[in-house]
């Protein structure tokens, strides 16, 4: 007795060594970690060992209580964004996987009453070595799995602060417009009132009058019409910040941010967008994954499979013909082989190759297609920039001054209202499109920055600029 206890006891630390071995935890709380590390942000949503909950995170709902710039949306929704916050949880599929494969495989217990044998009870413990082995294997393979969905999970929190900040930029910007439309808007309705003066006073023709009115009712449908753009540019921001009920009456803190005297765009653009991808370094963890996957399971292939059992028996005494006044237990053991002889698992390592090269083509694809994402986000910050810079330093003065020169001419009486009426109104189409100009140049940079961030970014579609139809001046004074 004192043999098989001794047995038994190192049979229970053999197997706690190995149960060791295959213990890793399943909280993603260090990949969270990982993932805010990658992205340099202070605060994204505390998904790990957490329950899923309706409610809008406490900070969110204290930020959206004050007037929001573009970083503090950004910071809301990096804590609200319901689709982060599952991109987050989709990691703890990763790392299921991996503890998964790393799991040493459970032994088999069996028991028998034979009494048709001299044996009375007879238990066996069955044990597949071959998937021990193989478990640290399979873990190592599984490992560039999670690395994968970290990046992957760190790439969606660049995306959504790019696209907060667009969609931040689009609200301010039509607000604005809004407010330019609305006085473009109260001069078509003075050139309205000022003709319907002078046709009474017989100074103008009836159709002077009716070209008025129609300016002015197009211009009505204009306001209307971003009216209705802005309420849409804010719901879709709304969506980004996972804002509902209360939380949906926050504010904006002022408009456009100032256009910078220059772009500050670097010469290497291709070389930084490279380097920081976000989706490259992705891609390289799933090719290494498929990799390691291949050789695990062309080893699996190639081992035999074995498994080892213990059996005890307990004698019949009432069966054992008087060779035996006890009921002893009796030992064996038993192996069992299975030979690789024509399974050797060809057809799951030919698909994994395949699939590793169509990833490896995709992986070159990819940093072409960065290269150039680079390149014309470059022209398009430059472009929009110029453009931007003209209107502040060239258009916009330029527009002020010829309604300046018409006020005085409308002072000494060389010009009718009507053309001064007109003047102003040019200047405020100017207004509208520096507005469209300058959010077209940030969103280019907002980006630029993502990819500098290391994540591709689907340029947001510009809006189109209001115009407001000033009517032809006509008459005189």
């Amino acid at each position: 007795m004192k043999a098989i206890t001794t047995r038994a006891r190192i049979a229970l630390a053999t197997s706690a060594a190995l149960l060791a071995t295959g213990c890793a935890t399943a909280s993603i709380r260090s990949d969270v970690h990982e993932v805010r590390e990658l992205t340099r942000v202070e605060r994204i949503a505390q998904v790990a060992d957490v329950d899923v909950d309706p409610a809008a995170n406490d900070e969110a709902r204290r930020a959206l209580d004050r007037p929001l710039d573009a970083d503090a949306a950004v910071r809301v929704a990096l804590l609200n964004n319901r689709e982060l916050r599952a991109t987050l949880r989709e990691m703890g599929v990763a790392r299921g996987r991996l503890v998964q494969a790393g799991l040493l495989p459970n032994p088999t217990v069996e028991g028998e009453l034979l009494p048709e044998q001299n044996s009375h009870v007879e238990l066996r413990v069955e044990y597949d070595v071959t998937s021990a082995v193989l478990a640290p294997v399979r873990s190592r393979a599984a490992e560039p799995d999670l690395d994968a969905a970290r990046y992957r999970a760190a790439g969606a929190v660049v995306a959504l602060g790019y696209r907060v900040r667009v969609a931040w930029f689009r609200v301010a910007a039509v607000e604005q417009r809004l407010a330019i439309a609305r006085q473009v808007l109260d001069g078509f309705a003075a050139a309205r009132e000022a003709a319907a003066a002078l046709h009474d006073a017989g100074n103008i023709p009836a159709l002077d009058r009716a070209s008025q009115e129609a300016a002015y009712q197009r211009a009505r449908v204009s306001v209307a019409q971003l009216e209705l753009e802005a309420a849409t540019e804010r719901e879709r921001m709304q969506r980004l910040l996972g804002a509902h009920g209360d939380d949906t009456k926050w504010r904006l803190a002022g408009g456009l941010p100032k256009i910078p005297d220059k772009p500050d765009v670097p010469e290497d653009v291709e070389v930084r967008a490279l380097r920081a991808s976000l989706e490259l370094v992705e891609s390289r963890h799933r090719l290494e994954g498929l990799a390691r996957r291949a050789g695990a399971t062309r080893l699996a292939g190639w081992l035999p499979d074995v498994s080892v059992d213990v059996h005890a028996l307990q004698a019949d005494p009432a069966r054992s013909g008087g060779l035996t006044d006890t009921r002893d237990l009796r030992f064996g053991g038993g192996l069992k082989v299975g030979v690789p002889i024509f399974d050797r698992k060809q057809g799951t390592v030919t698909a994994l190759e395949a699939t590793f090269d169509a990833e490896l083509e995709r992986f070159y694809g990819m940093a072409v297609d960065v290269r150039s994402a680079a390149r014309e986000a470059r022209a398009r910050v430059l472009s929009s920039h110029a453009r931007a810079r003209h209107y502040q330093t060239v258009i916009g003065p330029a527009q002020r001054k010829v309604t300046e020169q018409t006020l005085l001419q409308y002072n000494a009486m060389q010009v009718g209202v009507f053309q001064l009426l007109a003047a102003r109104k040019e200047e405020l189409e100017v207004e509208l499109a520096a507005v469209e100009t300058a959010r077209e140049y940030l969103s280019a940079r907002a980006e630029l920055d993502a990819l500098f961030a290391g994540r591709r970014v689907s340029p947001e579609a510009g809006a189109a600029a209001a115009t407001m139809g000033p009517a032809e001046p006509r008459g005189g004074h």
